[in-house]
């Protein structure tokens, strides 16, 4: 075992950084996501609902001996039906100093570890910190992906966040604040464009902010907001409203956190135009792209991303 003192995470975080810039990683084209690998992984719990674990996320669990989890966001249903029988640590309040000894020696003794993160870890999850200082300090990590709640938030508002002639884009995003600043704040500029979906993570105690700075930029107040708390959740709740109005609804909902804030046209799913791929074009013969299987394949592949 190594000494409990792992190399300064900062310190892990630069160099992994530099040698990122100098040459990619082999294991990018060793893997697919999904595959069995090495290591420890870091694992999205999906948004709540134990069902929207996905398969290689529960197959990790079950097999685990020690689970690092993200605390109250991950649904204690999902950690007593698939994680009853290992160790179980809550990281919230604990820093890297902490957590990188702990996953260390645990996985070096021959523990099978899995750090459990919210959704997705590559959503807002500050995964990457972690696996740098591990991989730092010789433990190989790597990513299975989870159900971000903005995909679960969609499901529950019976809606696409991609619409034809509706929202062409979606925008995951967050709201200014300690960790960012006016200038990065970008949620303006995603309204403004008319056909993006705008999420906002991490941004249920600034709502009121938030739409507050979109009607002085003069965006029309009846643009459709929905905030959905706890996505999936038994407690899961459902708002909807506008510009205009939301913040008082979530205010009187009482809600300061834990919630997704979804903008746009397609939060109503209404106005959007029927697309290619079951329109004319399905009915299109084999020779209507004059002989050429490769123009067909094309307008597939466009028209499967209405």
């Amino acid at each position: 075992m190594t000494d409990d003192t792992p190399n300064d995470p900062q310190d892990a975080i630069d160099s992994e950084g530099e040698r990122r810039r100098e040459e990619l990683d082999d294991r990018i084209f060793d893997h697919s996501a999904g595959d069995d690998q090495e290591g420890v992984p870091f694992v999205g719990a999906g948004p709540g609902n134990p069902r929207l674990l996905t398969v290689a996320g529960k197959e990790l669990l079950e097999e685990a001996d020690l689970v690092v989890h993200a605390g109250s966001l991950v649904n204690s249903e999902l950690l007593d039906e698939y994680c009853g029988h290992a160790e179980l640590v809550n990281s919230v309040g604990k820093d890297l100093e902490e957590l990188i000894p702990l996953m260390r020696d645990a996985y070096e003794d021959g523990d099978n570890v899995v750090r459990l993160h919210s959704g997705d870890p590559a959503i807002y999850g500050a995964a990457l910190e972690q696996m740098d200082a591990l991989e730092h300090e010789g433990v190989p990590t790597y990513f299975v992906p989870g159900v971000t709640s903005a995909f679960a938030a969609s499901a529950t508002l019976r809606t696409q966040l991609t619409l034809n002639e509706v929202s062409n884009h979606v925008a995951f995003t967050r709201p200014q604040g300690k960790t960012l600043t006016p200038e990065e704040d970008h949620i303006s500029d995603f309204v403004e464009m008319g056909d993006v979906t705008t999420c906002i993570y991490l941004g249920t105690h600034a709502v009121r902010d938030t739409m507050d700075r979109l009607l002085e930029a003069d965006h029309d107040p009846e643009t459709p907001v929905a905030v959905i708390y706890h996505a999936s959740w038994p407690d899961e709740d459902v708002i909807i409203g506008s510009i205009g109005d939301i913040a008082d609804k979530v205010e009187d909902a009482g809600y300061r956190a834990s919630a997704l804030v979804v903008i746009g046209d397609a939060v109503t799913g209404a106005g959007y135009e029927r697309s290619f791929l079951y329109g004319d074009w399905a009915n299109r013969g084999p020779d209507s792209s004059d002989g050429n299987e490769s123009d067909a394949q094309a307008n597939e592949t466009q028209a499967g991303d209405d």
